[in-house]
């Protein structure tokens, strides 16, 4: 089986090559544009039907799917990541984080939000001043528990 680098590679390739864009590869795997983008960047799998799908799509071999079926390692770099637009997300999370989590514990108790049963959706809001990123995370509330 090829790593999820490679798949990575071949699936980046086919989307350079064909022209086309996440929302259609998406679209073509029958999900979100969010989840189809991170699983082909190796952080999610998905189910076989999904993956034979947007391989067919892009005409990609039974062992990009197989990959894109495997589950992944999650792990990323731990320093402070230089892209401009990663970096202003964890100074987003740098400023904001303990008032995020203050308000969460206020309005739910102690707990953390779920990166596992989550979604995420990525929308361009035009603005005259300029056009705004417009990102909604929602993910379950998980309690701590007592025992």
């Amino acid at each position: 089986m090829m790593t999820k680098l490679e798949m990575t590679e071949a699936i980046m390739l086919a989307k350079a090559t064909l022209g086309k864009t996440w929302q259609q590869i998406a679209a073509a795997a029958e999900l979100s544009e969010v989840f189809t983008t991170s699983a082909c960047l190796g952080m999610n799998s998905m189910k076989a039907e999904n993956a034979d799908k947007l391989c067919a799509f892009l005409a990609l071999s039974p062992s990009v799917s197989s990959t894109l079926q495997a589950c992944p390692h999650k792990s990323w770099d731990k320093a402070v990541p230089t892209d401009p637009l990663i970096y202003r997300l964890y100074e987003i999370v740098g400023v904001y984080g303990p008032t995020m989590k203050a308000l969460i514990h206020e309005k739910f108790g102690d707990g953390i939000m779920s990166a596992i049963d989550f979604s995420m959706h990525i929308d361009k809001e035009e603005n005259p001043l300029g056009d705004r990123v417009v990102i909604k995370m929602n993910g379950k509330f998980l309690p701590y528990k007592s025992w």
